[in-house]
């Protein structure tokens, strides 16, 4: 079977070599247009100060309202898809909606990549779900309804996620533990932030849906490109039994780094297992309170860009706390103390004053800074319980479980409209529940990668 010492075998490349370093950046510059595409709805999908349009030559005293139609204020936005088909009024339930079907493609993306990663790769299901994202984004361009736009955000939610994971698994494989920290947290969730910072100032920009889309797709075709500089997981290679392939790979990261490679890296003895993965309800509860925070930044007091703008920012200051925490703290302390701060703070929210706008919006931000931080902590606590060889299928089992709660998220903040404290009263008391249930996740602080089911982690205690 897989030697539990794989990191003691590759251990003669180093951590930091000119290898690791061009992986590294190649596979966190391939997360940035994951930040725009899957938070785009907030500008997408905003709905513009509107009124019945009523016709110049029509006595107003007689006319139904909205008989003839909507009339849409375009100060802030030229064009977004509610003002394209009218989702307003008996028809404002299909904005939610549209975000919803976007999750149940990130949802089914999750349930398909996991295993085609497993059977068939981490490089070229990250690739092929790239190009997935990129076409049908640019396709979206030229939706003619409404009914057609959802369809395509479904498949584009597909191609998302799947990439997001695969990308992630992939590093997480490819690094030694002492990188693995830094990429989880500074790396790929930095720069997803990153591409989250750049959907404000492209909306500021670009006030048309359609043109905004378009912009989108630039950055993944140039990412496309990288197919020839980023090589196959090793470790996904020798749990195939395709230990040749693995070695050939570390020997040109060996000649990259100036090292000499052992003339026997690996046994030949490799044999390939198969499991399951239980998805857990801390991913369910945990995006529940990340989307609806992000996607709620338009009903905040002050200018909508600059909100969007902050909302990501305060991700930067989470993930380099979060990346210090996991470097000293037992995995499990990280997450349940994260997930409590976000909650709690919100929950404060309905104490404040509604005059007291501020403050209130600053306890927004405070409760995306802790939730932005068990984010980047979840997912490689998640990867360290797992086998190589069935890493990313129980990484999609539970990311599926997170997009529930990315579905439900929309109407969380519906929700707003009726009471609007209602929705931080919710999200605040799920991850409350989600950090002390979090305790009982099993410890992989200072463990090495499992490779084999029966090197998976059990509950600490």
């Amino acid at each position: 079977m897989i030697s539990p010492d794989y990191d003691d075998s590759t251990a003669f490349l180093g951590d930091w070599g000119p290898f690791q370093r061009t992986v590294f950046a190649l596979l966190c510059l391939s997360m940035i247009p994951n930040g725009f595409t899957g938070l785009s709805m907030v500008f997408m999908g905003d709905t513009p100060a509107h009124r019945c349009l009523i016709p110049a030559n029509r006595d107003s005293r007689f006319s139904k309202c909205c008989l003839d139609g909507w009339e849409y204020d375009t100060g802030t936005y030229i064009s977004t898809i509610v003002s394209e088909w009218d989702l307003v009024c008996s028809d404002n339930w299909r904005a939610p909606l549209t975000t919803s079907l976007f999750f149940c493609g990130v949802l089914t993306g999750s349930v398909i990549s996991g295993q085609m990663s497993d059977r068939f790769g981490r490089k070229k299901v990250l690739f092929v779900t790239m190009g997935i994202q990129t076409v049908f984004t640019f396709i979206q361009v030229f939706s003619p309804s409404w009914l057609i736009f959802c369809l395509l955000f479904f498949i584009v939610g597909m191609g998302q996620i799947s990439n997001y994971v695969s990308g992630f698994v992939l590093g997480m494989e490819i690094f030694s533990p002492s990188i693995r920290d830094i990429y989880s947290t500074l790396g790929v969730c930095l720069f997803f932030s990153i591409g989250y910072m750049m959907l404000p100032l492209a909306a500021y920009f670009l006030r048309d849906w359609r043109m905004l889309l378009l912009v989108f797709t630039i950055p993944g075709i140039f990412c496309m490109l990288l197919w020839w500089f980023i090589p196959e997981s090793p470790r996904w290679l020798l749990s195939q039994g395709r230990v040749v392939e693995a070695e050939a790979i570390l020997r040109k990261a060996a000649q990259m780094n100036g090292v000499n490679a052992p003339d026997v890296i690996f046994p030949l003895n490799q044999v390939k297992h198969t499991s399951a993965c239980a998805s857990q309800m801390t991913h369910a509860t945990l995006n529940i309170g990340y989307c609806a925070l992000s996607l709620n930044t338009s009903s905040l007091h002050g200018n909508i860009y600059l909100n969007c703008f902050l909302s990501a920012a305060v991700e930067v200051p989470a993930l380099i706390m979060a990346w210090l925490m996991l470097r000293r703290w037992p995995r499990r302390l990280c997450l349940s103390s994260t997930l409590s701060l976000g909650g709690l703070v919100l929950l404060f929210i309905q104490l404040i004053p509604q005059h007291m706008n501020y403050v209130a919006f600053s306890l927004v931000m405070l409760g995306k800074f802790g939730l932005s931080a068990a984010f980047s902590i979840l997912y490689p606590a998640t990867a360290e319980l797992y086998p190589t060889v069935l890493r990313n299928t129980a990484l999609g089992a539970c990311s599926m479980a997170s997009r529930v709660g990315s579905i439900l998220a929309p109407y969380f903040i519906y929700l707003g409209g009726y009471y609007r404290s209602l929705p931080y009263i919710l999200i605040g008391s799920v991850n409350i529940l989600s950090g002390l249930l979090s305790i009982l996740l099993p410890e992989s602080l200072g463990s090495p990668l499992p490779e084999t089911i029966s090197h998976m982690q059990t509950v600490a205690g």
